[in-house]
């Protein structure tokens, strides 16, 4: 009799124990991410040397870099045999590096393999970005199990990703509050592709209360220096430079785009189309700083915009109580979900703008409040979408579809976070 007893209390301690691990509470979670590294790196070898290679970029980079190398600094001249280099200088730097390495970029495999390590880089900085933030432990498989992702990194060779490597990296030096490494981090990946831009707002925000008006324009002057060195090399021909490395007017082709096939050619190419996106990723970003990233602060927005155009500390005297809400959980869903808003008004995404969403989007499901099955679900979904080549009406539903889900239930699930509580002071659970 006591033994039947037993028995369900031994599988309710079973459930317990296996809710602990699921949810990062459990001595034994802390092996979960370093387990679930080692599994992708046998993967991402796997993938290697079983799955052929896809030309798309590559041999244009190193066209691009070899016209760098023999002697050609204006940027308008400068062509690969997919068009005009369009990247930030960093990218020529990177690549010119890859140049040597892989004699001249006729050793295909071998930049594999620094991509796959590069993969691993990434997909290791993102689970530490996760772990500052308490994410849970069963979120973290959604990391690692990518179709596309992989694809992006070691078949394709995009330049996304170092971008978004250097990304991650600055947002773990913003969540160590190493503020100017970040600052630096997340300029050289803006100097390797302008889609970095789409986090430049929640870094403006995290800034400007952590720092203050200031700290905040110091690290802005610091990024900008950046830049300039970046550049110097294409100094004789700035706009040219300026023209192509950062243009905003360049013409998108339907039948690349992953996002907008649904809504014909005609549309997608039409001019009001094109502004009702911008107007809706201004509006989006106005909501989400109003309603939730200003939240840490405890003040009117036009008692903060007083303070700053005076040039004063937006907090006033609570400055150095803002500065410590700004927590890692703050820093990691503000920057995730300004990229994500921006993604979502992107006017076309290509197949390599993935490498942007997929580290994201397991947190920011979190984060929207869903339940775990339901964020299993729309991962599973979102990666269906991605991997359908081409695009189709169907795919592309799909993929804005998630974005906008993603986007609205992140600021439905956040509606009570960053708010400090009466009586529980600025240490309150809300501020991790």
């Amino acid at each position: 009799m006591a033994e039947e007893k037993s028995e369900p209390s031994r599988h309710v301690a079973y459930y317990r124990q296996a809710k602990d691990l699921a949810l990062g509470q459990h001595p034994l979670s802390k092996y979960g991410p370093p387990l679930l590294l080692v599994f992708d790196a046998l993967l991402t070898s796997l993938i290697i040397s079983k799955v052929a290679y896809t030309e798309i970029d590559w041999k244009a980079y190193m066209e691009q870099v070899e016209q760098y190398v023999n002697g050609e600094h204006d940027y308008t001249k400068i062509k690969g045999g997919t068009g005009p280099l369009v990247y930030p200088a960093a990218h020529v730097y990177i690549y010119w590096i890859l140049y040597h390495v892989t004699d001249k970029g006729k050793n295909v495999l071998l930049a594999q393999r620094i991509f796959g390590i590069l993969y691993l880089s990434t997909i290791g900085t993102v689970m530490a970005c996760y772990r500052r933030a308490k994410a849970p432990l069963y979120i973290f498989p959604m990391l690692v199990l990518s179709k596309r992702l992989h694809s992006i990194f070691v078949l394709r060779l995009f330049n996304d990703c170092f971008a978004v490597f250097f990304l991650w990296v600055a947002i773990y030096f913003f969540q160590r509050r190493f503020w100017t490494i970040g600052s630096m981090a997340y300029s050289w990946g803006l100097g390797i592709k302008m889609s970095l831009l789409l986090a430049l707002p929640a870094i403006g925000v995290i800034l400007f209360l952590s720092r203050g008006v200031g700290g905040s324009f110091k690290q802005a002057w610091l990024m900008i220096q950046l830049q300039i060195v970046i550049a110097f090399p294409f100094m004789a021909n700035l706009m040219g430079y300026l023209s192509r490395a950062f243009e905003f007017s360049r013409q998108f082709l339907f039948k690349w785009t992953v996002n907008w096939r649904f809504v014909g050619e005609d549309v997608f190419l039409s001019r009001e189309f094109s502004v009702s996106l911008l107007v809706g990723h201004i509006s989006t970003l106005i909501l989400f700083a109003t309603t939730r990233w200003l939240r840490p602060a405890e003040k009117p927005i036009s008692e903060l915009l007083r303070n700053a155009l005076k040039f004063e500390e937006p907090g006033g005297k609570m400055q150095h109580a803002i500065s410590i809400r700004i927590s890692p959980n703050y820093i990691l869903t503000t920057i995730l979900t300004a990229n994500a808003i921006g993604i979502l008004f992107a006017r076309s995404l290509h197949y390599q703008f993935y490498a942007y969403i997929a580290p994201a989007t397991p947190f920011l499901l979190w984060r929207s409040g869903l339940h775990p099955v339901l964020q299993y679900a729309f991962w599973a979904v979102q990666e269906w979408a991605w991997n359908v080549y081409p695009s189709t009406d169907a795919s592309s539903m799909v993929v804005v579809g998630i974005l906008f889900l993603t986007v609205a239930s992140v600021w439905w699930g956040t509606r009570h976070d960053f708010v400090n509580p009466k009586g529980e002071g600025a240490a309150s659970k809300r501020w991790t």
